[in-house]
């Protein structure tokens, strides 16, 4: 029999609305917006004795907390993060190995893996451009975000021809007509570790729009590389109805269910985050090879390499979605590609 539902309420709000890491400058760090009950979920898990209250439901505690928490790992997290993981490491292990990946160039670190995950979404998506006529060159583009993926996707759209309007933290977004300029977001964000209004300040032709997002703004590639759901259905659909044909995920499920199924409805080329962001990772694996070999190769060799990966994955992901009568689903195409490498692995070493 099923267990009878039970009308549940939440007595009073939590008292703290805000957290940052301990010593950051609440201005500086990206804001990231947690639902009441993944809140408190995560207070259950991490109480003294947490059993004694979710004995009942410990399965749905779990994983309200695991979505809420995988929404701020890895806000704020980077080179000097990893810097400090990685010192300790090896302090605790006495050892020298690529365990972590985005290291710093004096100990280890590769080439590109900054850049990595900007530049593989841009690559991906004028794979995905190319085949269906078109190129990012001349284009104009938005994206969302100001962190490492936003800073290097708008740096590599430049040099590729593109035009890129806006850019982003959450107090607002900056549009300018002429050109967001990466010099200009790395200063703010890498350097002072300010808001993004701070972009006006530098560049006259920019305009700071407070509280709204960037996808009101009319563009021909959206590439969303800020946050977790930052673009929903009405999003979805201001891009459609002012000309929008292409959207690539640069951050993890940026895009709503609603917001990805109407974009493929409405016939927009659309190319998930597991392929698209994929950059990251591949790079952080050309990494870990490099510290096994004990060598460090240069930026145009790791670039070179990051470009031929990602236009594979294209090719697995647009070959997957065809074989299954799904040509053009992206979607389908990459859920379908990774179950194939993982059942491949698992057959040729025995398991199944």
């Amino acid at each position: 029999m099923a267990r009878p539902s039970k009308c549940r309420c939440i007595c009073a709000m939590p008292q703290v609305t805000e957290f940052l890491p301990r010593g950051a400058v609440p201005e500086a760090g990206e804001s990231v917006v947690l639902q009441v009950d993944e809140l408190e979920a995560i207070r259950l898990l991490e109480a003294p004795d947490p059993y004694a209250e979710v004995e009942e439901c410990a399965a749905a505690i779990r994983k309200l907390a695991a979505e809420g928490k995988c929404r701020y790992r890895d806000i704020g997290v980077g080179a000097r993060e990893i810097g400090f993981m990685y010192g300790q490491y090896k302090r605790l292990r006495n050892e020298f190995t690529g365990v972590l990946t985005g290291k710093g160039l004096s100990y280890g670190g590769s080439l590109v893996r900054t850049e990595a995950t900007g530049y593989g979404l841009t690559y991906i998506t004028e794979e995905m451009l190319r085949h269906a006529g078109k190129t990012i060159a001349g284009k104009k583009v938005c994206v969302s975000g100001s962190g490492n993926v936003a800073t290097y996707a708008i740096e590599k759209v430049t040099q590729m021809g593109g035009t890129v309007l806006t850019a982003s933290d959450s107090s607002g977004y900056v549009y300018d007509p002429n050109g967001i300029q990466a010099d200009v977001i790395k200063e703010i964000k890498e350097v002072r570790r300010a808001r993004i209004k701070e972009y006006c300040d530098l560049v006259p032709t920019a305009t700071f729009v407070p509280g709204k997002k960037v996808w009101e703004v009319a563009c021909d590639v959206a590439l969303p590389c800020a946050i977790q759901n930052e673009l929903d259905l009405d999003d979805a659909k201001t891009l459609v109805a002012n000309g929008c044909f292409a959207v690539a995920e640069g951050a993890n499920m940026p895009t709503t269910r609603e917001a990805t199924d109407y974009l493929q409805e409405q016939g927009i080329l659309f190319m998930p985050g597991k392929a698209s962001n994929a950059g990251g990772v591949a790079v952080s694996a050309l990494e870990m090879a490099q510290n096994s070999m004990r060598i460090s190769r240069s930026f145009e060799e790791v670039d070179n390499d990051l470009k031929n990966i990602m236009k594979d994955i294209y090719k697995q992901v647009s070959e997957a979605a065809a074989d299954y009568d799904r040509e053009g689903n992206f979607v389908v195409g990459a859920n379908i590609a990774g179950f194939r490498r993982v059942v491949k692995a698992m057959r040729e070493q025995g398991i199944v």
